[in-house]
């Protein structure tokens, strides 16, 4: 037994099926018999499903085509310029091969007609922000995953919209459509791990499920990279180790696979049975904050790379005021011209936000990387974030009053510039505690929300 439900016209029926349907399992699109859409979803499970993956198809470069009407039918590129690399890019670039993260230079080999553009964040953050606010609408329990994508739980929708996940996630999909004037994907299945391959299934503007019935044999012959947490390093160790499907995982027992590969020997074990027992989080809490830039020309002397870090240490001190926000671990990239990352970082004493300090301790990290590389990409960032007013407390055994070089003063005496006595309060007890404590409370708090950890 089928349900089926119609986008067009709404149209909900049940219909007797032999043969599972095409794409996603037991469940893809099929004809409704009013309105003739091609586009009606079925599926057996269709009314228990109730975590959703909603992931908007090419946003950068949708909201640039919905803007300029002009490029509706070209190759449009987000990102690139001269060094960089590719943010996204349209469909059509897609058919050439092109890829987000690729250099800009192979980009233009592939797709030499394309249209090159800049990224402009604040429109993406801003239409981004719109349609979450329609997910929002349709139930609280959101979990962010970037701008354009995210996970919804919509368990209790029945109780507050009177209709089926699928329903409310038909009618979001339209809603966007018509007020943002892009498309987005649907994924929607039992758990996160599905419902985000679910929504990758039948780009774009796709809406597909993923039931508990046919999850392991939709798995069987999948490659092992389509699972959570399987990056390129996984995966090579995983094809060594002659393990290239998840079928071939669904085969070996839970002790093996954590004997022989540690903790993560385990999702994978419960991930290629279709078991993911993980919550929709609804905190968004920011996991860092950085600043990066990609140079026109190869840089490698210290003089010109302190001078991109300085400026790029000046941004982030300037978001971490605005977002009062402080961070307890300095963090440097770097790529060489070859594309190779390194990434540096220094836990600092206390958390700060003083431009000052960040960038103290950024370029201490960079001159231990001055030994004639080349580098094409520099990025100061810090992590392990807490709140501004936990940053910066007093030595409790220095003066309370603390030294700090003004530099808009006028300079008397070249050899000793200007210095303005600024009164620093001290941290009070609780702010002391608040910072000591932090990490262990914030362990201790998390309750068990897993049958089994990862």
């Amino acid at each position: 037994m089928l349900y089926a439900l119609c986008p067009d016209c709404h149209h909900k029926w049940r219909q007797h099926l032999d043969r599972p349907l095409p794409k996603s399992g037991a469940g893809s699109y099929m004809p409704c018999p009013i309105c003739r859409c091609k586009r009606a979803i079925a599926h057996a499970e269709l009314p228990e499903l109730s975590i959703g993956h909603l992931d908007c198809d090419a946003f950068y470069a949708s909201i640039e085509k919905r803007d300029r009407p002009e490029l509706a039918e070209q190759p449009v590129i987000i990102g690139g310029g001269h060094r960089g690399v590719v943010s996204t890019c349209c469909y059509v670039a897609r058919k050439y091969g092109v890829r987000s993260a690729m250099p800009a230079f192979k980009a233009r080999e592939l797709c030499p007609n394309a249209v090159f553009l800049p990224p402009d964040m604040k429109k993406y953050q801003r239409e981004g922000y719109r349609v979450r606010d329609m997910m929002r609408a349709l139930t609280p329990d959101i979990e962010p995953l970037s701008i354009d994508e995210a996970f919804m739980d919509l368990t209790n929708v029945r109780d507050t919209h009177g209709k089926s996940a699928a329903e409310c996630l038909i009618e979001l999909q339209a809603t966007v459509l018509r007020e943002v004037g892009i498309t987005v994907s649907i994924g929607l299945s039992y758990n996160k791990f599905l419902a985000k391959i679910a929504s990758d299934l039948n780009k774009p503007f796709g809406f597909s499920m993923i039931g508990a019935a046919e999850a392991v044999d939709f798995l069987a012959d999948k490659p092992v990279r389509m699972m959570w947490g399987v990056g390129p390093a996984m995966e090579r160790k995983l094809h060594s180790d002659g393990i290239t499907t998840i079928g071939q995982l669904q085969e070996i027992d839970i002790h093996s696979l954590q004997g022989h590969y540690g903790s993560i020997g385990k999702r994978l074990y419960y991930f290629s049975r279709g078991e993911d027992n993980r919550r929709v989080e609804q905190s968004s809490e920011r996991k860092s904050l950085s600043s990066e830039t990609t140079f026109n020309e190869d840089v490698a002397g210290i003089k010109e790379l302190t001078e991109i870090a300085t400026r790029l240490t000046s941004r982030v001190a300037r978001d971490l005021a605005r977002k009062e926000i402080a961070g307890h671990t300095v963090v440097l990239k770097l790529k060489s011209s070859d594309f190779k990352t390194r990434t540096r970082n220094m836990r600092l004493t206390y958390p700060t936000l003083r431009e000052d300090v960040i960038l103290d301790a950024a370029l201490t990290l960079l001159k231990k990387e001055i030994d004639g590389t080349k580098y094409r990409l520099l990025g100061v960032g810090l992590t392990d974030l807490f709140a501004a007013d936990q940053a910066d407390p007093v030595d409790l055994f220095a003066d309370t009053a603390a030294v700090i070089v003004d530099d808009n003063a006028p300079i008397q005496d070249e050899a000793a510039p200007v210095r303005k006595i600024i009164e620093l309060p001290r941290p009070t007890a609780e702010q002391l505690r608040e910072s000591l404590t932090r990490r262990y409370r914030q362990h201790k708090g998390k309750s068990p929300q897993r049958r089994f950890p990862f």
